[in-house]
C-alpha cells in the first residue's frame, strides 16, 4: 500500500510545476474562503476588466493606442453606469416599494382564486387542503415581507461600504486595464520557468472566462430588454422591476429562470386574473425564456461552455454553497477550470503492475 502511494506521489507530484500549481490553487481557495469579503472589490474589478478588455483590444486593432483605448473604454463605461444609476435605480426603488405594499393584496387575490377553484371542484379538492395551502402561502409571503423590511433596515450601515466600492472598484479596474502586461509579468516572474501545464490551463481559462463574462453580460442585457418590451406592451405592472429580475436570473443557470417565474406569474395573476391577458403574457414570457435557452445561449456560449447540464447544476449548487453569489456567478468557469486541470495534469496511461 505504501509502495503504491509512494509511486503515485513520484509520478504525479515529483514535477516542480505541479507542486507549485497545487500550492497556488490551495492558497487561492483559502484566501477566497477566509478573505473573500475583503477581496470582493478586487473580484468585481477583475470581472469588469474581463468584460471591457475585448473593447480595448478592438480599439487597438483599429490603430488606437493602448492608453487612449483604455481611457476611452473606461470613461464610456463610467458614463453608462452613471446614466443607469441616475435613471433606472429610482424607478426600480419606487416599484420595489409598491410591490412590497401590494404584496398583501396579492396574497388575498391568490387565496380567493384558490377558494373559488375549490368550490367549483369540490370533488377534487377538499376544503381542509385548501385551508392548509392558503395558510402556508400566507405564512411564506409574510416571511418574505418581514425579510424585505429587515434586509432594508440592516442594509443602511452598508451604504458606507457601497460608497467605498464605488471608488475602489473603478480605480482597481482602470489599473488592471492599463497595466495588465506589467501585472502579469510580475506575477509570472515568481513561477517556474518551465510551466507548460500552467500555460495550457491559463490560456484555456483566460479565453473561457472572458467569453463567459462577456456572454453573460450580453445575455443579461438582451433578456432584460426583451422582457421589458414584452411586459410594457402587455401593460404589466412593475415592468422595469420584473425585467431587471428576469435579466439577473440568467446569472444562475436553470435555477434562476425557474425562480423568477414565480413573481412574474404572481403579478400577472394579480393584475389580469385567469383571463386571456394572463395567458398571453405567460405564453410570451415562456417564449422569451425558450428563445434564451435554445437560441441565445448556444450562440453566445457554444465555445465558452462545453459542460453537461448536470455538471453545471452540480457546480452551481456546490460552488454557490461555498462562496454564495460569487460561487454561483463563477460556477461554470470553475467547473471548466476543474475540467482543464484534469485534462492538463501530467499523467501516464497506466501504472506498471507491482
Amino acid at each position: 500500500m505504501f509502495k503504491i502511494v509512494d509511486l503515485l506521489i513520484k509520478r504525479y507530484f515529483s514535477n516542480e510545476e505541479v507542486v507549485v500549481f497545487l500550492l497556488l490553487l490551495v492558497a487561492t481557495l483559502v484566501a477566497l474562503a477566509f478573505w473573500g469579503g475583503i477581496l470582493a472589490p478586487v473580484i468585481i474589478a477583475v470581472v469588469l476588466a474581463f468584460l471591457l478588455q475585448g473593447l480595448v483590444d478592438r480599439l487597438q486593432r483599429l490603430g488606437v493606442g493602448h492608453k487612449t483605448s483604455v481611457f476611452t473604454v473606461f470613461l464610456s463605461f463610467l458614463v453608462c453606469c452613471s446614466v443607469f444609476i441616475g435613471f433606472m435605480v429610482p424607478i426600480i426603488w419606487q416599484q420595489s416599494v409598491r410591490f412590497v405594499n401590494d404584496l398583501p393584496r396579492m396574497i388575498t387575490g391568490i387565496q380567493g382564486g384558490i377558494e373559488h377553484f375549490a368550490q367549483g371542484h369540490s370533488e377534487l379538492v377538499s376544503q381542509s387542503a385548501v385551508d392548509e395551502v392558503v395558510s402556508t402561502l400566507a405564512a411564506e409571503f409574510t416571511n418574505i415581507g418581514q425579510w424585505l423590511v429587515s434586509y432594508s433596515i440592516a442594509s443602511i450601515p452598508s451604504l458606507f461600504s457601497l460608497l467605498i466600492y464605488l471608488v475602489l472598484v473603478p480605480l482597481v479596474m482602470f489599473f488592471l486595464l492599463k497595466d495588465q502586461k506589467q501585472i502579469l509579468s510580475y506575477l509570472t516572474s515568481w513561477l517556474p520557468k518551465e510551466r507548460k501545464m500552467m500555460r495550457n490551463i491559463a490560456s484555456e481559462m483566460n479565453d473561457q472566462i472572458a467569453n463567459y463574462i462577456r456572454g453573460k453580460f450580453i445575455e443579461m442585457l438582451v433578456v432584460g430588454v426583451v422582457s421589458y418590451v414584452v411586459f410594457a406592451v402587455m401593460g404589466l405592472r412593475y415592468a422595469e422591476l420584473l425585467a431587471l429580475l428576469v435579466g439577473l436570473s440568467v446569472l444562475i443557470p436553470y435555477i434562476g429562470a425557474a425562480a423568477v417565474t414565480v413573481p412574474v406569474v404572481l403579478v400577472a395573476y394579480y393584475q389580469y386574473g385567469t383571463g386571456n391577458d394572463f395567458i398571453y403574457l405567460v405564453v410570451a414570457y415562456l417564449v422569451v425564456q425558450g428563445l434564451d435557452g435554445n437560441v441565445l445561449v448556444p450562440l453566445l456560449f457554444s465555445e465558452a461552455v462545453n459542460l453537461h447540464p448536470v455538471a453545471i447544476i452540480v457546480a452551481v449548487l456546490f460552488f454557490g454553497g461555498i462562496w454564495g453569489f460569487w460561487g454561483i456567478f463563477f460556477a461554470i468557469p470553475l467547473a471548466t477550470l476543474v475540467k482543464a486541470i484534469i485534462n492538463a495534469w501530467p499523467r501516464q496511461d497506466q501504472l506498471p503492475i507491482l
